[in-house]
């Protein structure tokens, strides 16, 4: 994790997780577009950062703490390509799926804050940078926990199919 976290936060570009991400920012402009315009519009930035969240919740309440902190890395990944679709919002260099409306460049437009793209851009791409540093952080810990003997960081394999996460001692 600690490389890929590097090149995150110092060299981020696209690559293919975010077409993953891409995936659920067009899902999130269905679901949200119901409650009006602006939604719409805002809605595939909170659709593909819902995903990550809901993951790591999920894996956090089963008690798999190092797979929370994969998706809170996934979480901080995300906003990486949120924040650099934030700072293209006023240049529109980009390319839009069906060449449609660019979201942030709307938004951005409707408040009259359209001049500060970037600024937001980088200041997405910082609050992203911390969220990358956490999942080490988190991650860290749930190993430390493992090795100590704490509570188990749990693996899917353990959560899905119990009793093959460990084989049994003194054979079959």
């Amino acid at each position: 994790m600690l490389p890929y976290a590097g090149w995150l936060v110092f060299a981020y570009q696209y690559h293919f997780l975010d077409g993953v991400n891409l995936l659920f920012h067009e899902a999130g402009h269905v679901f949200f577009g119901i409650f009006g315009r602006t939604l719409h519009f805002l809605g595939g930035t909170l659709g593909q950062l819902v995903f990550p969240v809901a993951t790591a919740l999920h894996f956090e309440r089963r008690g798999q703490r190092f797979d929370a902190a994969v998706c809170v890395l996934w979480l901080g990944e995300s906003l990486m390509y949120a924040g650099a679709y934030v700072a293209d919002a006023e240049r529109r260099a980009l390319p839009l799926v069906n060449d449609g409306i660019h979201d942030w460049w709307w938004l951005l437009g409707q408040a009259g804050l359209l001049p500060y793209a970037e600024g937001f851009g980088t200041a997405v791409h910082l609050l992203a940078s911390a969220v990358v540093v956490a999942a080490l952080w988190l991650a860290a810990g749930a190993l430390r926990a493992d090795a100590e003997g704490g509570r188990s960081t749990g693996s899917v394999a353990e959560a899905s199919a119990p009793g093959l996460g460990a084989a049994p001692r003194g054979g079959l």
